[in-house]
């Protein structure tokens, strides 16, 4: 598959450390730096093997990362003078604690109305489809999808196995099937869309025409807290228009990702 998907990643660098803190259930003040580090570095090398562009922060975090943990390592000094010496966490606690404030601030604002105009479409959109499970649809992060594809891959990889299949798609053709899928049934599970993907190149193909379609704006991505079980909605012929041409969208390269 020669080809590099260009998406924009609205998550940064620090959205992925709060995602990792989340996810192991650990203090903000008290990261263990050594698995928030591997972790971190593994979520990079997925997000290369997919073909997903991603900002320079994201090598300057794990640098960072790398760096404290390096510190970490060091032998503690006895000595008065190094008896005060910061803690290296800090130099991540704190961008992380701003972040943390700027998002809930930023979702706080969100929630408002802005002179009873359609302004924040996903608020919008969560009240249309709150009363189809009686319970508040919670958006889905890139790196929650990410978890969720390599646990499909994972389950599929390791149960039936993949089939090798000759006829290859383009992720245009991919995008086409998705859209007349969810134009007929209007919702999906996000491991329903993978059912009929028959080699590990469909369902990363499959994947990516997610991430594109929620880009510009097709699809909406929402999480139940009850099970956990991620929806794939479709928003309606109104984004058609957005539907980038393919030379925009995908880039030729000499690697194959696979």
């Amino acid at each position: 598959m020669d080809l590099s998907v260009k998406l924009e990643i609205y998550e940064g660098p620090l959205d992925l450390l709060l995602h990792l803190i989340k996810k192991n259930e650990v203090d903000v003040y008290d990261i263990p730096v050594a698995l928030i580090t591997t972790q971190y570095l593994q979520y990079l090398e997925a997000m290369k093997s997919l073909n997903i562009d991603f900002a320079g922060e994201f090598l300057l975090m794990a640098a960072t990362l790398t760096q404290i943990k390096s510190r970490m390592l060091l032998p503690i000094s006895n000595d008065e003078d190094d008896s005060e010496e910061e803690d290296p966490r800090m130099a991540i606690v704190r961008p992380l604690l701003e972040h943390i404030k700027l998002r809930d601030a930023a979702e706080a604002l969100e929630r408002r109305e802005l002179l009873n105009r359609d302004v924040f479409l996903r608020e919008n959109f969560v009240d249309e489809f709150e009363d189809t499970d009686d319970e508040e649809l919670v958006p889905v992060s890139l790196f929650e999808l990410i978890d969720s594809f390599r646990k499909v891959l994972l389950r599929i990889e390791s149960g039936t196995g993949l089939e090798i299949t000759i006829e290859y798609k383009s992720v245009e053709q991919r995008i086409g099937e998705v859209i007349e899928l969810l134009k007929m049934s209007g919702e999906e599970l996000f491991e329903d869309l993978f059912i009929d993907d028959r080699s590990r190149f469909e369902l990363v193909l499959t994947f990516l025409s997610l991430l594109e379609l929620a880009r510009i704006g097709l699809i909406r991505i929402f999480q139940h807290p009850s099970d956990l079980a991620i929806t794939i909605f479709y928003t309606g012929d109104s984004g058609l228009a957005a539907v980038p041409d393919p030379d925009d969208t995908l880039d030729e390269t000499e690697e194959d990702p696979f």
